[in-house]
């Protein structure tokens, strides 16, 4: 098991060897790395991360604090992994190194990184948001202005239970897993107990004693690969003892899972999130008590695209009477759910399975996240050469004497090259005449004699250099017009959201026992 606690909940200060960091090489495009010391690779200095910025060595990564700005290095992409194939064939040819001589032999090798002439990225901590857009994409993923509003809104606290089905590519998981986490238990530390000091105890939080409901994600995927990756990846996060993947069709074997290891029933859910293609088919398995067969029927009816004739085929059948039924919800408690659908049809199939199975305040939101940018816009002429304005007239004045100017240099020019012209024409008509003439550059001058510089209007090598100065003057902070404009591409993409609250069960005796307590 991966050494906790995780960095997607506490980084530390520092990128630390084997966990993951983002290298951020602009706002948009961030590249995921489990950070390695080793020489497994193929380059000199070790792992290397290739990017159109340049090369970045884990050598140069790891003990970084978070937020630094990592030069680039140089890296001889070209001939990589030649003598290390060559070593490595030596080794096995010999056949007599441990693999402790080899893991020594290769921290000995391991070249110093040389930083190149350009190039550099930042090195940010892994969070749940970081990760949603840099994480290899295996399906469609729930991205930030999505399951932000999702966590909120279903009141996801710390100690909750999780189900999730249709887990994908991860990216619902890793915010679930930070809204609920509230600590470890001692099983479940990497650490043996001697090695766990009492300040770290309080740190990572690990509790001696199982009397604290610990925050934990139940993860289902029905394709088989997908669950293995994603739980793969979830131990190398450090997140494997807060989530439990499993690989399974939830349409027909539920959601229960085996007893954890201090006997209690799992997932025993205080909150559900569906994302899957029928959710109301996977409603029926998310009841507190089992269901009559009247209500499968009517939940199965109320899908249209089933016919009638074959809506037995179906229906789900009930368990067997010697299998005792057995609840994935919290019974102490109001269950709340999120389903997460594309289409319309969709959310019209799960609303009537959840008002036949029970369920109340059913509402469905859409998410239109918008991101504005304000900021002052410059414009004008006298921008020209200076960064972040628009270097265009503002007016059709500015305008008219910008070409006035153009058009005034371009005369003086065109008359100084004609007057030159004119000169070599007529030394050429001496020279035929075998006049001596004298030399041209005493006969042309320099030119300056004849033109008032002063008069001119300004080239623009001098109105870029007038700019210059005058910004030492100027307060740009209150210049220009106040603006805001919408973010041109956001990362999301529109779907329903259908929300509902399923009440804990309330019998005779228990509305008794409320009504003489608090009448």
């Amino acid at each position: 098991m991966a050494p906790h606690p995780s960095p997607f909940l506490d980084p530390g200060t520092c990128a630390a060897n084997d966990t993951l960091g983002i290298i951020q090489l602009r706002r948009d495009h961030l590249i995921p790395a489990v950070l390695s010391s080793t020489t497994d690779s193929d380059y000199a200095e070790g792992k290397v991360e290739n990017t159109r910025f340049g090369s970045f060595p884990h050598s140069t990564l790891i003990n970084q604090p978070w937020g630094t700005q990592i030069l680039a290095s140089a890296v001889d992409t070209g001939s990589r992994g030649q003598k290390g194939k060559k070593r490595k064939r030596e080794k096995d040819d010999e056949g007599d190194a441990t693999p402790g001589q080899d893991a020594e032999e290769s921290r000995r090798d391991l070249a110093k990184a040389v930083t190149a002439s350009s190039g550099f990225a930042h090195l940010i901590p892994p969070t749940p948001e970081t990760w949603t857009l840099s994480l290899p994409h295996r399906t469609q993923v729930v991205y930030t202005p999505d399951y932000s509003y999702i966590l909120q809104r279903l009141r996801v606290r710390p100690g909750d239970h999780i189900i999730e089905a249709g887990a994908g590519s991860g990216s619902f998981t890793h915010a679930a897993v930070r809204s609920v986490f509230n600590g470890y238990s001692r099983e479940q530390a990497a650490q043996p107990p001697q090695q766990i000091e009492d300040g770290d105890e309080a740190r990572i939080g690990i509790t001696m004693k199982t009397r604290k409901r610990l925050g934990h994600v139940y993860s289902f995927e029905f394709h088989k690969p997908r669950a293995e990756q994603l739980k793969a990846e979830l131990e190398e996060h450090g997140l494997g003892a807060l989530v439990t993947v499993t690989n399974r069709d939830v349409y027909h074997d539920g959601f229960c899972v085996p007893a954890g290891e201090d006997g209690k029933l799992a997932p025993d859910a205080d909150v559900i999130f569906l994302d899957l293609p029928s959710p109301w088919l996977a409603l029926k398995k998310l009841t507190r008590s089992l269901p009559s067969q009247a209500v499968l029927k009517a939940v199965s009816s109320s899908d249209p695209s089933t016919p009638s004739a074959d809506t037995s085929a179906t229906t789900p059948q009930l368990p067997a009477a010697d299998e005792p039924f057995r609840s994935p919800l919290n019974p102490k408690g109001a269950i709340r759910i999120c389903t997460f659908s594309p289409c319309i049809e969709q959310v019209t199939k799960t609303v009537s399975a959840m008002r036949s199975l029970g369920w109340l305040e059913i509402d469905m939101v859409e998410i239109m996240a918008k991101r504005l940018e304000v900021r002052r816009e410059r414009i004008g002429l006298q921008e020209e050469g200076l960064r972040g304005a628009n270097p265009s007239p503002a007016s059709v004045h500015e305008a008219v004497q910008r070409l006035r100017d153009v058009e005034g240099r371009a005369h003086v020019f065109h008359s100084l090259q004609k007057e030159k012209q004119e000169v070599i024409m007529r030394r050429a008509e001496a020279k035929k005449r075998g006049e001596k003439v004298a030399p041209l550059k005493e006969e042309l001058g320099d030119g300056k004699q004849k033109v008032n510089f002063e008069a001119l209007p300004p080239s623009k090598h001098d109105r870029l250099e007038r700019a210059k100065k005058d910004l030492e003057k100027r307060e740009i902070f209150k210049e220009g017009r106040l603006v805001h404009r919408t973010e041109s591409e956001i990362k999301t993409h529109t779907s329903y959201l259908v929300f509902a609250v399923l009440p804990r069960e309330w019998s005779k005796e228990e509305e008794e026992k409320a009504r003489k307590k608090w009448s």
